[in-house]
């Protein structure tokens, strides 16, 4: 890779960082190139040089929001000793309500809407990556269990099936008003643990 590459690519980030809020601060269809400028206090020219249009401001920014969002999830499981609880973790982007994960969450429906009213190879790849990423660490989570004697070797033939439910649980709490998402969620793992862990032999 070549230093006029790298550095490109270290400027979009410096950028993206110094507007990390400002797609709460305004919405992702109404933000402008001059508010992102303005934000990261360069010329609305230089944005240019660096992004290709809005769209493209819009996912770098989102881009790190969610690179955000994984440290956490990466953080928070170590701190879980019990392998339910780790398995919890990874859905705390849809069942924490407090008003700073609401920001993320909401933002992350607004991104969802734009992706899905126009199609972009470059975004479904990244989509991809986002998947990955949620499988990968739900399959460190149950291999530790099998490892661990906690969960039946069985239990890797649900790993699919939670990923495929954290996609439902998270566009039912988009689009509907009334739905628990917590309750949604714990009544899921525990019919779902009922099976995968194992019992202690009397």
């Amino acid at each position: 890779m070549s230093p006029k590459k790298i550095n490109k690519e270290i400027k979009r980030r410096e950028i993206a960082l110094a507007c990390f809020d400002l797609v709460h601060d305004a919405r992702m269809r109404n933000l402008t190139v001059a508010d992102v400028a303005k934000k990261a206090e360069i010329g609305k020219g230089t944005i240019y040089e660096y992004f290709e249009n809005k769209d493209d401001i819009i996912f770098e920014i989102i881009n790190m929001h969610i690179e955000f969002q994984h440290n956490e999830i990466i953080n928070n499981i170590k701190k879980e000793k019990i392998i339910k609880n780790k398995v919890l973790q990874l859905f705390k982007f849809v069942t924490n309500s407090s008003e700073e994960n609401l920001k993320h969450f909401n933002g992350y429906r607004e991104y969802l809407s734009i992706v899905l009213a126009e199609e972009n190879i470059k975004r479904c790849k990244f989509n991809n990556s986002c998947t990955n990423f949620f499988k990968n660490q739900l399959s460190l989570i149950i291999e530790e269990g099998i490892k661990n004697d906690e969960l039946l070797p069985i239990a890797r033939n649900f790993i699919d099936g939670i990923m495929i439910f954290e996609k439902g649980l998270t566009l039912m709490k988009m689009t509907q008003l009334e739905f628990n998402a917590v309750d949604a969620c714990e009544k899921f793992l525990d019919n779902i643990f009922e099976v995968m862990e194992k019992k202690d032999d009397k």
